[in-house]
């Protein structure tokens, strides 16, 4: 059964769902822009009832008792300090990280910080951060898929953008790819005061972090073709940031939002990556 947690750290509390007993090989799930928790509950569930103690926070600027105000404290480093601190309250020394989109991106940047802890990682739509911002100034398809990135980092004006019209624009993202009530769940959670801008900080102190080095750790990274945001280009380039044992997995006409669009196969994914390296 999943059930809410509260993670307390010194950075503030985070709201959590966590599934599974103690005991069980931990997992650590981290969600991207703009969702939250919720959108592992497939993974959860089927992670969970399957020998695995798995955790899935509400991050920072997600979580109200973790919603700092300065810009500055969405910097990767903190973000990558919260990865830290949640799994030193729950008591792992070591654990398996998966993220999605920019939970991915923490994702990442956690595993090259912390290989010592991290088993294995999964990244899932977002590739390793120097291939990604290497595309961004270099390919041009990449450049356009992230010309959004110019109104998110706009103080006032993208929240105005985004929350017009019953958040029509924030809906718009999710290309219809994702159930409705959980759209609605998503949007409801960041129309609380002050959470829009939270999520958005995240955005606007990405130029605020050095470069992520490669990873070591055993690494699956799946990438789907339809993915609006991300392109070929940061998708294949991502092996070269890879210095461990590598897999690639591309997923057919599937969009951005993997893990609640193709909760099956990605499932599947994690769970093969998690057998495959059991040390």
């Amino acid at each position: 059964m999943i059930e809410a947690i509260k993670v307390p750290t010194a950075a503030g509390t985070f709201d959590a769902l966590a599934c599974g007993a103690a005991g069980g090989r931990e997992v650590l799930l981290l969600h991207g822009f703009p969702e939250a928790a919720i959108q592992w509950e497939f993974q959860l569930g089927a992670l969970g009832n399957g020998g695995c103690q798995v955790v899935a926070p509400d991050q920072r600027g997600y979580s109200p008792g973790a919603r700092p105000e300065r810009v500055t404290d969405y910097r990767l480093e903190e973000l990558v300090g919260d990865v830290a601190a949640i799994a030193d309250e729950l008591g792992w020394q070591r654990f398996d990280l998966v993220g999605h989109d920019w939970g991915g991106y923490v994702a990442w940047a956690a595993a090259a910080a912390f290989p010592a802890r991290v088993r294995t990682l999964t990244a899932v739509s977002t590739p390793h951060p120097a291939a990604f911002l290497r595309a961004m100034a270099e390919d041009e398809d990449q450049a356009q898929r992230s010309q959004y990135f110019d109104l998110f980092r706009k103080p006032r004006v993208a929240e105005r953008v985004l929350l017009a019209d019953n958040a029509a624009r924030l809906r718009r993202l999710f290309d219809w790819k994702v159930p409705e009530d959980r759209i609605d769940d998503y949007v409801q959670r960041l129309t609380q005061p002050e959470a829009l801008t939270a999520a958005l900080n995240w955005y606007r102190a990405m130029h605020l972090t050095g470069p992520t080095p490669a990873v070591e750790v055993p690494t699956l990274y799946v990438w789907s073709t339809d993915d609006g945001a991300i392109g070929s280009t940061a998708a294949l380039s991502t092996a070269q940031h890879v210095t461990g044992p590598y897999r690639f997995e591309m997923l057919e006409d599937i969009s951005h939002w993997i893990p609640e669009q193709a909760p099956e196969a990605l499932t599947m994914l994690i769970m093969e990556h998690l057998l495959a390296h059991r040390g």
